[in-house]
C-alpha cells in the first residue's frame, strides 16, 4: 500500500486578479515562508509526517513501544498510547542510554542525545513503493553503545534499490540486558534478562502490521544486524517467540560463545541471576525498587565500571537454548543467510589479547604445553614466525570466523540457501594503523555511506572515496538483492555461489572474488575444540591460544 503523499502547489498561490509580476513576488514570498508537507502515513497508533529526500520517504523517531520507564524497567515492552491528530517524524528519537566511550577509541561516536524513552524505529521507503522488500537494521555496539541515528546507518542507498529500509533502538547495558531474582519472581513467565531481545521482537511485530502503510510487504522481511546486532539475529533465528517476523537472516561478525543460563551454573558460569545479585551489592542497591528508582544514566555508567558486560540469557524461552546446542539439533528458523566475518576481526581488540611470548620458541613452548596433542596443528594454522598476527588469527577464528561458518553450514544443511563473505578489504588509511579490514569496518560499504565523510566516527580511517564507492555499489547490490529473492547478485560483481561442498564464499578484497575454503582447516581446528570442552561442560568462548587451559 502506498503512503499518503500531501503535496501543495505553488500555482494555485496566485491570486485572482493580480499582475504576474505581483503573482511572482507573492509566491517568491510564500515560497520562503512555507515548508511544504512531507508524507503522511496512518499506522497503528496515529498518523505521522515525515520528510522526502530526492523521490524517497523519510520517516524518523516512530515509537514502536511505549517508554520503558519505571515500572516498565526491566519489564517486556508494551505497545504504545495512540495519539491524535499528525505526529511530526522529521527527527531522530534518542539513543538509549550508554556508557561514555573512550574518546580515543575508533568506535568513538556519542550520541546526540540519549534517553530511557529511546524505543523508537526509523523508515526509509521509495516514494512509490508497493509490496516491497523490507530490511530491519539492528546495530552493534556490545549491547551497550550505538544507536538507529548514527549516520553511517542511513538507509538511502536501499531505497534507491526498492526495498524499505527500517532501523531501531533497543535497550542497552545494564537496562537491557539484567537479570535477577526478584526479576524473575515478578515475572509471570519466571523470566529475567533479554529486554533489549524483547524490543527487537515488539519492533518485528510493529512491522508486521505497519510496514505496507509504507509500501513494503510485511511476509518479505530480512532481518540484518552487524556485531552484537549479529548476535542479536542469531538470537531471533533460535527464538520461537520471533518465528514467523522475518524470512531471511544477514549476519555480520556474530559469535556462539556460551552464555549464562537462567537458574543454573553451566559451562564455567554461574547462574544468570546471579550477576544481578553481585552488581546490586556493588552499587549498594538493596532492592529491586531502589534500582528502578535510580537515575538510569548514573546506574548505566556505575554498572559498566563495575564490569557488567551485558549478554543474552538462556531463559528456556526467548532463548531457549545454547545457540550452537540449538544449531547442531536443527532448532532454528529454516530461512536464507547471508553470513560473514573480517579479516581484521580483532586488530581493533588487541587489548583483549595476552602478552606476547619473548620469542617464538616461548610460543611455541606455550602452545605445546596447553594443546597436547592438538598443539601442532594449532602450530600449522597460528605459527610462531608472525607470533602477532597469528594471536589475532587465532581470536578472529574463535569468536567469529568458526560461528558464523557454523550457522552457514547448518543452514545449508538443513536445505537453506547459505551464502559465506570474507570482508578482506583495506585501504591506505587503515594500512597506516595497522587496522586492515577491521571489525565494524565493511559497514560503510554494505550501506553505501562510504563517501559521505561525516557519517565516520571521528577517529575512523577513511577510504579513497571514488574506489570505497565502486565497491559498494557491489556489495549494497548484494545485500538488497538477497533481501529481495535470497540470492544475492550484482550486475558488477561475480556470480555468488551458495556455500555447500566446496565451501564456495565471496572474498572481497579490493573486488569481490568467488573463492573456496575460507582459512583452510579453521573450522574443523575449533570445531573440534568445541566439541571437547563442551563434553567437558566447560566454555569455549576466548579460551583459546595463549589463553587455552591444556586441553585433554
Amino acid at each position: 500500500m502506498k503512503p499518503t503523499l500531501i503535496a501543495v502547489g505553488l500555482a494555485a498561490l496566485t491570486l485572482s486578479g493580480c499582475s504576474a509580476k505581483e503573482a511572482k513576488s507573492s509566491q517568491t514570498a510564500l515560497a520562503e515562508k512555507i515548508v511544504l508537507p512531507g508524507p503522511v502515513v496512518s499506522v497503528a497508533q496515529g498518523e505521522i509526517e515525515g520528510v522526502n529526500q530526492d523521490g524517497i520517504n523519510v520517516f524518523r523517531g516512530i515509537q514502536y513501544a511505549a517508554p520503558p520507564v519505571g515500572e516498565l524497567r526491566w519489564a517486556p515492552p508494551i505497545a504504545p498510547a495512540a495519539w491524535e491528530g499528525v505526529r511530526d517524524a522529521s527527527d531522530f528519537g534518542p539513543s538509549c542510554i550508554q556508557p561514555p566511550v573512550p574518546p580515543v577509541s575508533v568506535y568513538y561516536d556519542p550520541p546526540e542525545s540519549a534517553s530511557e524513552d529511546c524505543l523508537s524505529l526509523n523508515v526509509w521507503a521509495p516514494e512509490h513503493a508497493e509490496d516491497a522488500p523490507v530490511i530491519v537494521w539492528i546495530h552493534g555496539g556490545s549491547l551497550r553503545i550505538g544507536g538507529a541515528a548514527q549516520p553511517v546507518y542511513d538507509g538511502t542507498a536501499y531505497a534507491e534499490r526498492n526495498v524499505v529500509f527500517v532501523s531501531i533502538n533497543y535497550r542497552l547495558g545494564v537496562l537491557g540486558w539484567l537479570a535477577h531474582p526478584e526479576l524473575i519472581e515478578e515475572s509471570p513467565g519466571g523470566l529475567s534478562g533479554n529486554y533489549g531481545l524483547m524490543d527487537q521482537i515488539a519492533a518485528l511485530e510493529w512491522v508486521q502490521d505497519n510496514i505496507d502503510q509504507f509500501g513494503g510487504d510485511p511476509s518479505n522481511v530480512t532481518v540484518m544486524g552487524e556485531s552484537a546486532g549479529a548476535l542479536s539475529v542469531t538470537y531471533l533465528l533460535t527464538s520461537p517467540i520471533a518465528e514467523g517476523l522475518f524470512d531471511k537472516a544477514i549476519i555480520q561478525s556474530t559469535n556462539t560463545r556460551n552464555f549464562a543460563e537462567l537458574g543454573e551454573a553451566s559451562y564455567d558460569l554461574p547462574a544468570a541471576e546471579m550477576e544481578g545479585v553481585n552488581l546490586f551489592k556493588t552499587l549498594e542497591l538493596k532492592t529491586l525498587d531502589a534500582a528502578r528508582a535510580a537515575d538510569p544514566q548514573e546506574l548505566t555508567n556505575r554498572s559498566t565500571m563495575a564490569g557488567y558486560a551485558p549478554a543474552g540469557t538462556i531463559d528456556g524461552t526467548y532463548v531457549p537454548r545454547q545457540l550452537n546446542e540449538a544449531f547442531d539439533d536443527g532448532e532454528f528458523a529454516k530461512v536464507p543467510v547471508l553470513a560473514g566475518f573480517n579479516s581484521g576481526e580483532a586488530r581493533t581488540y588487541r587489548m583483549l589479547l595476552p602478552r606476547k611470548p619473548k620469542t617464538p620458541e616461548a610460543y611455541e613452548d606455550a602452545i605445546r604445553a596447553r594443546y597436547g596433542n592438538e598443539a601442532e596443528a594449532f602450530l600449522a594454522l597460528y605459527p610462531a614466525d608472525n607470533m602477532e598476527e597469528s594471536m589475532l588469527a587465532v581470536n578472529r577464528d574463535n569468536v567469529f570466523g568458526w560461528s558464523t561458518e557454523r550457522i552457514v553450514r547448518s543452514a545449508a544443511q538443513a536445505g537453506e540457501p547459505a551464502y559465506l563473505y570474507v570482508f578482506d578489504h583495506c585501504y591506505p588509511a587503515m594500512e597506516a594503523r595497522d587496522l586492515c579490514a577491521f571489525h565494524a569496518s565493511e559497514v560503510p560499504f554494505v550501506f553505501g555511506t562510504v563517501g559521505t565523510p561525516e557519517s565516520y566516527p571521528p577517529r575512523w580511517p577513511q577510504p579513497e572515496v571514488d574506489e570505497a564507492e565502486a565497491l559498494a555499489s557491489v556489495l549494497v547490490d548484494y545485500w538488497a538483492s538477497f533481501a529481495s529473492k535470497g540470492r544475492p547478485e550484482s550486475a558488477n560483481g561475480p556470480d555468488w555461489a551458495p556455500y555447500s561442498d566446496d565451501e564456495a564464499y565471496l572474498h572481497i578484497g579490493d573486488k569481490p572474488e568467488l573463492r573456496h575454503d575460507a582459512y583452510s582447516g579453521m573450522f574443523e581446528f575449533h570445531e573440534a575444540l568445541y566439541q571437547k570442552r563442551r563434553a567437558a561442560g566447560e566454555g569455549w568462548f576466548m579460551r583459546v591460544g595463549l589463553n587455552a587451559e591444556l586441553i585433554e
